[in-house]
């Protein structure tokens, strides 16, 4: 897992002056460093953000070949919430769960922040094969909370979700799982099943960014597809 510098966005949205970290799509897996993990931790901890989220697909196999690996993201001081990916729940989204005991999973749940007085609801969804896994997504219980708040940021793995944030009049949705395509002409594929490849796209009062992740799929290469941790300023 090669780190990339971070990438700076600026958001134009109507929560002003929130900055977040933005990491999507570690697939973490046995071939995984240990020091690539420690300076993700450093990088964490150094940022301005005043959180950081994850969303979706930390790992690539299975919880027990990776567990002293998975433990050292227990390091970042920063309040980080993530979410389920499809990965996630295919190698053992439970068993991934127990081991992150400093991060907050957002898996069809909420939490209210105060912010620089500020209120701020943030909220997420597991994936969309939840329910391969006999997990039950609750969209309409989270639109319904995040529609209750002026300001509110909407956490899913998968692009396409982005309907969601706009019922819920989300000001923020952020997702991954696309990798940006990963390698050229792969974008034109990852286009015909995502209504979005990456980056910053707005849909009425909604800013939508998709990472295009930190980690690769399949074979550790990209084209025309750099990896990305997103510094995401809110102005």
């Amino acid at each position: 897992m090669k780190l990339p510098q971070i990438n700076e966005v600026v958001v134009n949205s109507k929560i002003k002056e929130l900055s977040i970290l933005h990491l999507s799509d570690l697939h973490i897996n046995k071939k995984t460093s240990t020091n690539s993990i420690n300076q993700l931790v450093k990088l964490c901890n150094r940022s301005e953000a005043d959180f950081i989220v994850i969303t979706g697909d930390i790992i690539d196999c299975k919880v027990k070949f990776i567990k002293e690996r998975l433990e050292l993201l227990n390091k970042i001081e920063k309040k980080t919430y993530y979410i389920s990916g499809n990965h996630d729940l295919f190698y053992g989204f439970k068993e991934l769960k127990n081991i992150l005991t400093n991060l907050i999973c957002l898996d069809n749940n909420y939490e209210i922040l105060q912010i620089k007085d500020k209120t701020i609801a943030i909220g997420g969804l597991s994936d969309r094969f939840s329910k391969f896994f006999r997990v039950k997504r609750e969209e309409d219980k989270i639109v319904k909370i995040l529609s209750r708040y002026e300001n509110s940021i909407f956490l899913a793995h998968q692009p396409k979700d982005y309907i969601y944030a706009l019922k819920s009049n989300s000001k923020l949705f952020l997702c991954g799982h696309t990798h940006g395509g990963q390698i050229y002409p792969f974008h034109y594929v990852v286009k015909l099943f995502q209504p979005f490849l990456n980056g910053l796209i707005y849909k009425k009062d909604t800013a939508i960014y998709v990472s295009k992740g930190i980690g690769n799929w399949g074979i550790d290469f990209r084209f025309k597809a750099n990896n990305e941790i997103s510094l995401l300023k809110l102005r």
